[in-house]
């Protein structure tokens, strides 16, 4: 099945390398070298365009930091529908929001061409060993094509609603990642500063009923060993806020505690840089205190 993949960041180039066995394989990136070398490295074909990577494509993936971008990406000069065919599916790997994608949808389907959304969770590490979480968001047939497709890369593929639907739990399980990651840095700069040993404060909040996925996979992989890689930036991780937050309005649903994750995200992306990674803040919350959560 010829397959076009548009998008090789760090979460795009190792889901594209699932994706390698098909019959024919060809990526795109926004900076040519990125695609070239993937290209080079696992024998597959690297485009000068998005039009050019769709062209006869069965099947088009795309992974970019936006929704913005996926749209560009899709209509812009050198777009990759004008590549597409009737009866393509296009599959937006994108953390985006509903109401673009809704559109791109619309647009698509102008063409003969199906849309599903299917941003993914598991960052990383899981998108290395093809165990995401992938959410999709379409209708009947076009799901039922994606699923064949994501399996690849995903552990737990889940249908949630139309278009637009894996976007918006994306979206918010996101902002509950954030909620988790600046709760987590505030209360652990507090107890260390108050002379409790960080790993054992860690140990027995995750035996107790305050633990998360921040305590208890974050932290003594990230943090309790002070190592800090760079993953995912919290620029991106904002982004997502920004969504949620969106979401809720558009749906008259009160969201006070969201809204402040958002503020708080927003002002620490303006203070720490648009390259900064989304567990920086435990890294900001140490620096102000004076203290160091260490093992």
């Amino acid at each position: 099945m010829p397959v076009a993949f548009l998008g090789l960041g760090a979460i795009g180039a190792p889901i594209a390398a699932h994706l390698t066995s098909s019959d024919r394989l060809t990526v795109w990136n926004r900076t040519r070298a990125r695609s070239e070398a993937f290209a080079r490295e696992h024998r597959v074909t690297a485009a000068a365009t998005p039009r050019e990577a769709a062209a006869g494509a069965d099947v088009l993936l795309c992974c970019l930091p936006t929704s913005v971008e996926v749209e560009q990406v899709l209509f812009g000069a050198e777009g990759a529908a004008d590549g597409l065919g009737r009866g393509a599916l296009v599959i937006d790997c994108t953390s985006g929001d509903p109401v673009t994608s809704r559109r791109i949808a619309a647009r698509l389907a102008e063409r003969g061409i199906d849309f599903v959304d299917a941003p993914v969770s598991g960052g990383v590490p899981l998108a290395i060993k093809g165990e995401l979480t992938v959410m999709l968001g379409g209708e009947g047939a076009a799901v039922e094509r994606a699923r064949t497709v994501v399996g690849a890369f995903g552990k737990k593929v889940v249908h949630l609603g139309p278009v637009g639907a894996g976007h918006a739990v994306k979206a918010v399980n996101n902002a509950l990642l954030a909620a988790n990651i600046l709760a987590a840095s505030e209360g652990l700069t507090a107890l260390v500063k108050a002379g409790i040993a960080p790993r054992l404060a860690v140990e027995t909040i995750n035996a107790s009923s305050g633990a998360s996925f921040t305590t208890q996979v974050l932290v003594p992989d990230r943090v309790l060993n002070g190592s800090y890689p760079r993953l995912f930036r919290h620029a991106l991780l904002d982004k997502d806020c920004g969504i949620a937050v969106d979401l809720d309005r558009a749906l008259g649903v009160e969201a006070p505690v969201l809204e402040a994750v958002k503020a708080r995200m927003a002002a620490l992306r303006a203070e720490l840089g648009e390259d900064a990674d989304y567990m920086d803040p435990f890294a900001r919350a140490e620096q102000r205190a004076g203290v160091a959560i260490r093992g």
